[in-house]
């Protein structure tokens, strides 16, 4: 018998489930954050959430906004840690260039989606997005729901 390969760890470590729903994602960016010790550790144990995360930009700088890092109760006690400090992103400078501009002009927001490891390197995975409008919405479950139900049919009459 052929053995079987011990399934290898996700490298994902949050991801925001609600942004496919409230917008139209358009283009993917992926960046560094520049973080602290104490929020590689809290990353590691998965104390992370990024559900209300968004993308800013500032004086020519990204920055990932509410995004929340819990400390670890093992942290040094002369680090003070401040769960939803703004964390830089590390962006060459065409694409923060290309973000400035369809963030004034277009009229998009920076919606993060992910945050996963790559290598031994913290990455966020964010869109710029346009907002849904509640018909939108409908029309998306509408979608899902008939293809689930195409499925079940397809299942039932190949038996």
């Amino acid at each position: 018998m052929a053995k079987k390969k011990p399934k290898a760890p996700s490298n994902t470590i949050a991801l925001n489930k609600k942004a496919r729903h409230e917008f139209h994602l358009d283009k993917k960016f992926e960046a560094g954050i520049e973080l602290q010790g104490w929020e590689v550790k809290s990353i590691r144990e998965g104390k992370v959430n990024i559900s209300d995360t968004y993308v800013h930009i500032k004086d020519g700088e990204v920055f990932l906004l509410n995004s929340q890092i819990q400390p670890l109760t093992q942290a040094s006690t002369h680090v003070v840690c401040n769960p939803t400090r703004y964390r830089k992103l590390l962006l060459k400078r065409r694409e923060i260039n290309e973000l400035v501009g369809a963030v004034e002009r277009q009229g998009y927001t920076l919606v993060c989606t992910a945050m996963y490891w790559k290598k031994s390197w913290a990455k966020v995975e964010f869109y710029l997005a346009k907002g849904k409008l509640n018909q939108d919405k409908r029309t998306d479950i509408k979608d899902r729901d008939w293809s689930r139900q195409k499925e079940r049919i397809m299942k039932h009459s190949t038996r």
